[in-house]
């Protein structure tokens, strides 16, 4: 079977239906093309209503025989993608429709597919399955849309399919009088983020940190009102791009920093270059970070002739540091972060750029949310690291000893940026608190606030959806490194 393109595609069918299968003598091509469900222009998606038509109300007699019987508000959405598969000569095969769960409503991530068929004579066509080709297919593009969330309502003949596919059964249902069940394609996306980034920790580190503090993004130094965080840039990025890696090996140390509710006094910087002029544009960003933010650059250490590398140290300084697992079960979890900017190019769904437009006011309003002069402190905070939104509330939950639940249509996303993306990248700045209910919003500047979870008994972190499905997005613990235990 080949699979291959259309100029219409806008994605590779190849990577998505899990690589190209070895072909069959004499077997025809499938090509999947995608279409919009309101493209009236589009031949093969009028053929599609006509099959869905002779299939769902004709054969399976599930609606009455007529030309609209089978529509419904989901063929009006504009953000419905039906997938279309025909052969080479451009003969339908079958299609499915996936898309926004809810017609009209915002996109929060939860997609369904519906309306799968396949032609008559292409059911048993030697070599080519094309219902399974399809739901592969509807997978990839669901998660490639950003979704985090994929279920389908299917014939309880068809549920061994989607089965053997990898989809889990959640419930049975019941659509036109028939039995059906209630299918979810398992998107790991956060999970796969959480383990990659966060899960060796423990293993590596052990209970690491002062008593109170275990895990926290920032050390506070005994004895003293002084706060320690230590940051370093991932390799690939110093070598791609010195001056953002600069840049942002400055924001990573002043966020663990705000997170501990500490004021930024100094930055240390160590640097590898392979010449003066390469570290010179990593310095260059670093310092022009350093100025933004109004955080003195105290010194370092600079070597040259060898691999990049780019780590900074931060000192801070407060009487009472917020700890990372102050959190308790019935607190409720607020995300505060800046929706300015867009994606930083070249980091398209992976890191969020809203620091460098700001002023030195709108960045200090931010930092210092809950800081030293802040009205009010709360029980708990982590700033979003590498984990992203989920991963990172479960690195609070566990150093507080519970798990945690996230609404997804409250936490506050950027128009620019799926779900799926907002909540598995690095935010230019953003705060996850624990607190008693009630407890005041912090006041940060050009920040948005807005509660969109609690922690509960338990462990990891379940995703809520506007139906009042949960599901599992970061199985706990996290690290590894355990509850941080009771500041003295």
């Amino acid at each position: 079977m080949d699979t291959h393109l259309t100029r219409t595609s806008r994605w590779v069918a190849d990577e998505l239906l899990g690589g190209r299968p070895a072909s069959r003598a004499g077997a025809p091509d499938l090509h999947v093309t995608e279409a919009r469900a309101t493209d009236g222009d589009d031949r093969l998606l009028a053929a599609y209503r006509q099959l869905r038509r002779a299939v769902f109300c004709r054969e399976q007699g599930l609606f009455a025989d007529s030309v609209t019987a089978d529509l419904d508000d989901h063929d009006a959405d504009p953000r419905t993608v039906v997938l279309l598969a025909h052969d080479g000569a451009g003969r339908l095969l079958g299609g499915v429709r996936l898309g926004p769960a809810v017609p009209d409503s915002p996109d929060v991530g939860w997609w369904t597919g519906s309306r799968l068929v396949v032609a008559p004579g292409a059911r048993s066509r030697a070599g080519v399955r094309v219902g399974a080709a399809l739901v592969r297919a509807a997978c990839a593009r669901a998660e490639t849309a950003g979704a985090l969330r994929f279920d389908a309502d299917v014939q309880v003949r068809n549920a061994a399919l989607f089965t053997r596919l990898g989809w889990e059964q959640v419930r049975h249902t019941e659509i036109a009088g028939v039995a059906h069940l209630r299918m979810r394609w398992p998107i790991t996306r956060v999970r796969a983020l959480a383990t990659a980034t966060k899960a060796p920790l423990g293993a590596l580190l052990g209970p690491l940190g002062p008593n109170g503090f275990i895990g926290d993004d920032g050390a506070p130094v005994p004895g003293s009102d002084l706060v320690a965080c230590c940051d370093a840039i991932v390799p690939a990025m110093v070598e791609r791009d010195p001056e953002w890696a600069g840049w942002a090996g400055v924001l990573v140390n002043v966020n663990d920093l705000a997170a501990m509710g500490a004021a930024p006094i100094g930055l240390l910087d160590a640097l590898g270059a392979r010449d003066a002029s390469f570290a010179h544009r990593v310095l260059s960003g670093v310092r022009a970070a350093a100025d933004a933010y109004g955080v003195p650059l105290l010194g370092g250490h600079t070597q040259l002739d060898v691999p990049a590398a780019l780590s900074l140290t931060a000192l801070g300084r407060t009487a009472h540091p917020v700890p990372g697992g102050g959190g308790r079960p019935g607190h409720r979890i607020r995300l505060t972060t800046d929706l300015g900017g867009g994606w930083r190019p070249g980091y398209g769904g992976r890191q969020w750029d809203s620091t460098t437009t700001r002023s030195r006011a709108e960045l200090s309003a931010m930092v210092g949310a809950i800081g030293p002069a802040a009205a009010h402190r709360p029980a708990a905070a982590k700033d979003v690291s590498m984990a992203g939104i989920a991963g990172t509330l479960g690195m609070l939950a566990e150093a507080s000893g519970t798990g945690a639940v996230l609404d997804v249509a409250a936490v506050p996303r950027p128009d620019d940026a799926s779900v799926g993306d907002w909540f598995t990248c690095f935010p230019g700045f953003g705060l996850l608190t624990a607190d008693a209910p009630g407890a005041p919003a912090p006041q940060a500047g050009p920040a948005v606030s807005a509660v969109c979870g609690e922690l509960v008994d338990g462990t990891g972190v379940r995703l809520r959806w506007p139906d009042g499905e949960l599901t599992e997005a970061a199985p706990g613990p996290v690290t590894g490194m355990g509850q941080a235990g009771v500041a003295r």
